[in-house]
């Protein structure tokens, strides 16, 4: 099926705003992502029903370029455990990703709804997910934020098949990759280390998900006062620095010993040591019928329960803070930074501490310190940044200065490294004042690894949802390149441009 895109490199030729509403119905926003909204949309001419992302280029470079990551990679894979690309349409101010339809529920919804549940399910989930890997990492792509969440059944049916999506972060491993990348409580020990990485990363979070899977925890935790952000975060990166975890009992007492060994050889600390996605398939808990058939689904299920449900609450409404202070007028922000110089009170934020930027829903902090994983859209803590050791070697960053974003995942500067500035917000100078950011500023921001909670419900007939009108003439649609080889090579050079702006 042709693509209502141009080639990505082109920055004379949109689609028009009409083009899209001619060919599908948008109805309500049924969710918000940390770069984009998603809609419900129906194909006016085959009735069939597609999900839409809708990027906003106005929301900033790393959103722009996050659309356009998600774009060219997409069009490379075509793998029944990968949510296929269907339709893009660019226009003068926005970017709309047409994606098949995953009709299914989310594993941990799946599990809660299980009258049994054992290793065997577990295998079956695993499986799927390391055979998508494996086909990825054979195009030399990195998917860099596996997570359940971003797991889901493709229909209702009984024998569903799983599919993975979210591919805004996803990138071709030409070389190992630098910068930061990925969900706090699955990012792998050469990521919090600031090292340099590549595709074992995504096997370690496939070691995480199993560890989720078979016990209801995650692997790495730290009992902390509920809102104590900051000192979980960095026992959090700490721990994961050291493979501090283990099979605690009780809930892992009735967890096969193979079971136990693959997730040891997923996360193995030392990336040249863990196992691979496609060594992973021939395992005998995977392939083989070491994994058991005792249904442990109290267990796991009461657990999940109490470490994840919460979470899904508060990661709503940060997500939905976010997009209101993306596309807050920039004359908002300044008129904070203003109103904080007159009265002296912007200081860098103490841990806990609110920061004169908070008045308009934005993070602040202080130029010079790593921006840390702060959970709250409106805390600043105090300067958590990285300390070169003194033998040379990469300085693990336990301190919390690797950054998530507000999707749970760490969303990486332009440069590979970690930028502690606000988009479009006051950041406090170190001598009290105030003073705006610019607009191209990267903004890494924290959220939970519980998955999203704002879902709705589509209707038969969805209202509709119009795009941007106010773009210009002239479009024309483009097929796909011809070959995987083709692909590879122009989104290679796409990325390395825009790496380079």
């Amino acid at each position: 099926m042709p693509f209502g895109c141009v080639t990505l490199g082109d920055k004379k030729n949109y689609n028009q705003p009409s083009e899209v509403t001619d060919r599908y119905d948008l109805g309500q926003v049924i969710k918000t992502e940390e770069f984009c909204e998603i809609f419900r949309a129906k194909d006016k001419t085959t009735g069939k029903l597609h999900t839409c992302k809708k990027f906003q280029k106005r929301d900033g470079r790393k959103v722009r370029k996050a659309a356009k990551n998600e774009i060219g990679i997409l069009k490379m894979v075509k793998h029944p455990n990968i949510l296929q690309l269907v339709d893009v349409f660019v226009t003068r101010k926005e970017y709309f990703i047409f994606l098949e339809l995953a009709t299914g529920r989310e594993v941990f919804d799946w599990i809660l709804d299980q009258g049994y549940y054992s290793e065997r399910d577990t295998s079956n989930v695993v499986r799927q997910v390391l055979e998508a890997v494996a086909y990825l990492h054979s195009l030399k792509i990195v998917h860099r934020n596996l997570k359940l969440e971003n797991l889901v059944y493709y229909n209702r049916l009984k024998n569903s098949k799983i599919v993975i999506s979210d591919f805004h972060l996803a990138k071709l491993e030409n070389g190992l990759i630098k910068e930061p990348c990925g969900t706090p409580e699955y990012l792998a020990p050469e990521v919090v280390g600031r090292q340099r990485y590549g595709r074992p990363v995504d096997c370690w979070a496939i070691g995480v998900i199993m560890y989720i899977l078979l016990s209801g925890n995650p692997p790495f935790y730290e009992e902390v006062e509920e809102d104590d952000y900051e000192n979980h975060d960095k026992n959090l990166f700490r721990k994961i620095l050291a493979g501090d975890y283990e099979f605690d009992s009780p809930y892992w007492d009735d967890i096969s010993q193979a079971a136990k060994d693959l997730v040891a050889r997923l996360m193995e600390v030392e990336q040249d040591q863990r196992i691979t996605a496609e060594e992973a398939i021939s395992h005998e808990w995977i392939s083989g019928n070491a994994a058991s058939d005792k249904n442990i689904k109290d267990g796991v299920c009461a657990q999940i329960e109490k470490n994840f449900a919460r979470a899904k609450w508060k990661k709503a409404v940060r997500v939905t803070t976010l997009m209101k202070r993306l596309r807050a007028p920039e004359q908002s922000s300044m008129a904070a930074a203003q109103s904080a110089s007159a009265t002296d009170t912007a200081t860098p934020g103490a841990a806990g501490g609110a920061t004169a930027a908070a008045a308009s829903g934005a993070t602040s902090v202080p130029e010079g310190d790593a921006a840390h994983a702060a959970k709250s859209d409106n805390v600043a803590p105090a300067d958590r940044s990285a300390t070169p050791a003194t033998d040379g070697s990469a300085t693990p960053a336990t301190d919390g200065s690797v950054t998530p974003a507000t999707d749970g995942s760490i969303t990486p500067a332009t440069d590979g490294s970690v930028t502690p500035a606000t988009d479009r917000s006051a950041t406090p100078a170190t001598d009290g004042r105030a003073t705006p950011a610019t607009e191209e500023s990267t903004v890494p921001t924290i959220q939970s690894s519980a998955t999203l909670a704002t879902k709705a419900a589509a209707t038969p007939e969805p209202a509709m949802a119009q795009p941007d009108s106010t773009a210009p003439e002239g479009a024309t649609g483009q097929a796909p390149p011809s070959s995987k080889g083709e692909e590879a090579a122009g989104y290679a050079q796409e990325s390395q441009r825009e790496e380079a702006s």
